[in-house]
């Protein structure tokens, strides 16, 4: 499904994923994206395919890090990725996590950080957000090292 509207890059899409979780003849697994756009910057906050969704907030690099990141993480959620790092504008993060979860109708948030102390900055947006919004959702955060192992998780309170 597709909304018309401006740069064909950020004109949002919502995939079909009846395959998911197989592995083809030639044992490639499908990817698990279910939507487009997937920048936080980028992704409109009242999409469809954040209603009721499970989503994942995830630094860029959290993807290269985890080898099985489609399977183990993203399967069956919508997603945003930002870096707190390169990106500017927190707060126009923050409000947005806010609509998303106000106006958008997340069911819950999982953020995923790199152990890197500047990856912190992400997860406290999103914490920030999460309290400010007027629906209550659960929120989890999910640390990967470097190396590609996980390093915490926990569920805020």
């Amino acid at each position: 499904m597709m909304q018309h509207g401006g740069c064909p890059g950020s004109r949002s899409m919502t995939f079909d994923k009846q395959e998911a979780g197989k592995v083809d003849q030639s044992g490639t697994r499908p990817s698990q994206l279910r939507q487009w756009p997937i920048q936080l910057f980028l992704v409109p906050p009242d999409a469809p395919y954040f209603n009721g969704a499970d989503v994942l907030l995830t630094a860029d690099c959290v993807a290269y890090a985890l080898g099985d990141f489609h399977k183990d993480y993203l399967e069956g959620k919508s997603i945003a990725i930002a870096c707190p790092k390169l990106d500017q504008g927190m707060d126009i993060y923050k409000q947005k996590l806010v609509d998303m979860i106000d106006r958008g109708g997340i069911n819950s948030l999982q953020v995923m950080i790199m152990e890197v102390p500047c990856c912190m900055g992400l997860y406290q947006v999103a914490s920030q957000a999460v309290e400010k919004a007027g629906r209550k959702i659960p929120l989890k955060k999910t640390v990967v090292g470097v190396q590609g192992d996980i390093v915490a998780e926990e569920e805020a309170e």
